[in-house]
Order: structure tokens, then C-alpha cells, then sequence
């Protein structure tokens, strides 16, 4: 394998590589972060090791890499937050563009809209009739502001005029359970917790917010195929490195994330978590953060949603 040498001369990596990730341990962000980690340790023969900076809603881990030296040795994992946070608080610590460069969006995962059962819909174009027929009636849970899954349901709310109100929870579980409870009867939240409630009948899922189907609900249709194109979102984890890292650097992680996500084991384990490979090039990862920050900050500020 041809290494890339960096200005000492030694072919990198020549020493650990931090991992930032910008959340609490744990959490989806940290546990893909942490596979990735060991994967590249294995794959290149120098410990990368993840170190939690938590707050803000990503912000300050965020911040902290922007602070980096572009040398390769700092890595920031993060989700779709990257993009979304300047425009959901009144101020962020970075800019998703000048601070960084894009390495890739390593894994990409769609909201699932499930409801209780108790409600009597089987389609979306059911729950759809059934909220514009009752006004202010109803309430769809998710796992946070701002989160994809709540953006998603705005999204859903704003391009078909509906009259539903939003309860962010503090993270998926939470959300989830309270549709299993009855008290939001309508949930737009992430895969993994939702899976075992679909399959024993629990809750009911009315579709992915993808154009295709996800492999972990193969019965559940898509927005698109549901009749709602326009529903479209995702959650992702990318990796980006402080802005003016070396290209053939950049290069070399692309590559080798690839190569990770790509594992028998890996694909597994992403898979038990909801989701899928990606591994886009840096160029499309960056057409992907063009893209996304111009159509959530449109949802956003119809929506009138800021962060606390």
C-alpha cells in the first residue's frame, strides 16, 4: 500500500489519529465512530482512538476540530447536524464549509413513520385524510429538535399544509415509547428501536422517508412509493477533516473508510444499527452537504424551529 508522506517526510499515519465525535458516549454517532475507529486501526496499523466532545448539539466537538491542525492526525464524525446547526442556533463555533473538508458520508439510514395501532389508518394517504379531518388533534413524536427524523416530519407537516404538532423527546427511545404508549400516537424517529415493535405487532410502520425500501423494514413501503416523493430525508454519518488537510491524505481515508464499511462484519453490525453503506467520494460529499443545507435550512425556517 502506497502511504501518503506528510511534510516530516514520514508516510502517514506515522502516530494516533484522534477521532472527535461531537456527542456523549454511546450514543449512534459514538458507537459508529468506534467500529470505524477499530477498523482503521486494524486497516493501517496505528491506533485511531475517538474522544468524545459533547454539547451544544454537536456544536463544541464541532468547534474543536475546526481548531485542528490539517494534518490528518484529527478526524470529526458527525451527522446531519453538520449542516443543520448553523441554521437551527443563532450561533455555531464553525462553518460547515471554510472549517472543513469533506471525506465522505461513510453510512446513511432513512426516518420510519410508524404510528400506534389504535389508530385507525393502514397507508400514509389514510393517516394523511385522518389529520386533516381533525385539526390540532394530533402530535408526532421524535427524538429531538432538529434531530433528521424531527426534520422529516416537518417536512411532512409543511409540504402537505397539515395541522400536526411536534413533542421532541430526548433521543429515540423515549420517542418511540411514547407511541407505544399512545401519548403521540404518530412517530417519526430512526429504524433500530422501531424494528422489534413493527415485528411483534406494537406499532404499525407506514413507511421509510426513502425513495426505496430499507432492508431492516423490507414490508414497509417508501414515501415515494407511498405516493410522497416529496418526503424524502435521511440521517448519515460523515467524516471531514479540518480545512487544507492534504488531498492525498484525504484521499487515503476515503479509501480506507470504504474498505472498513464494506466488511462482512462491519456490514453486519451497521446493519443491526439501521444502516447502510455509502462511502461517497469527497466530491459527492460535498454536493450532499450543498444539497442538504439549502433544503433543511428552507424546513427550518418555514417551520420556525430553533434550538434551546
Amino acid at each position: 500500500m502506497l502511504l501518503p508522506r506528510v511534510a516530516s517526510g514520514q508516510a502517514y499515519p506515522a502516530r494516533p489519529v484522534r477521532v472527535i465525535v461531537p456527542f456523549a458516549p454511546a450514543g449512534p454517532t459514538d458507537v459508529f465512530a468506534r467500529l470505524m475507529a477499530q477498523k482503521l486501526s486494524e486497516q493501517l496499523g496505528v491506533q485511531f482512538y475517538v474522544e468524545n466532545v459533547a454539547g451544544a448539539g454537536g456544536n463544541i466537538g464541532a468547534g474543536r476540530a475546526a481548531q485542528s491542525a490539517p494534518d490528518g492526525y484529527t478526524i470529526l464524525v458527525n451527522g446531519a447536524n453538520h449542516v443543520v446547526n448553523p441554521a437551527l442556533y443563532a450561533h455555531v463555533p464553525y462553518d460547515p464549509t471554510a472549517d472543513f473538508d469533506p471525506v465522505t458520508i461513510a453510512v446513511s439510514a432513512p426516518a420510519v413513520l410508524t404510528v400506534n395501532p389504535a389508530l385507525p389508518v393502514q397507508t400514509v394517504g389514510e393517516l394523511v385524510a385522518l389529520i386533516k379531518a381533525n385539526p390540532g388533534k394530533y402530535s408526532f413524536a421524535s427524538p429531538g429538535t432538529g434531530t433528521p427524523p424531527h426534520l422529516v416530519g416537518e417536512l411532512f407537516r409543511l409540504s402537505l399544509g397539515l395541522d400536526l404538532v411536534h413533542v421532541p423527546f430526548n433521543g429515540g427511545g423515549p420517542a418511540i415509547g411514547s407511541a407505544l404508549a399512545g401519548h403521540t400516537p404518530i412517530s417519526f424517529g430512526s429504524v433500530p428501536p422501531a424494528v422489534p415493535l413493527v415485528k411483534d405487532g406494537k406499532l404499525r410502520a407506514l413507511a421509510v422517508s426513502t425513495k426505496s425500501r430499507s432492508p431492516a423494514l423490507p414490508d414497509t413501503p417508501s414515501m415515494t412509493e407511498a405516493g410522497y416523493p416529496e418526503v424524502v430525508g435521511e440521517s448519515w454519518f460523515a467524516a471531514v477533516v479540518p480545512a487544507g488537510t492534504p488531498k492525498e491524505i484525504i484521499t487515503l481515508l476515503q479509501r480506507e473508510i470504504a474498505r472498513a464499511i464494506t466488511l462482512p462484519d462491519m456490514r453486519e453490525r451497521l446493519a443491526a444499527l439501521g444502516y447502510e453503506p455509502v462511502a461517497s467520494t469527497p466530491e459527492e460529499c460535498a454536493a450532499r452537504f450543498r444539497v442538504e443545507t439549502a433544503k433543511w435550512g428552507r424546513v427550518i425556517g418555514e417551520a420556525g424551529i430553533k434550538a434551546q
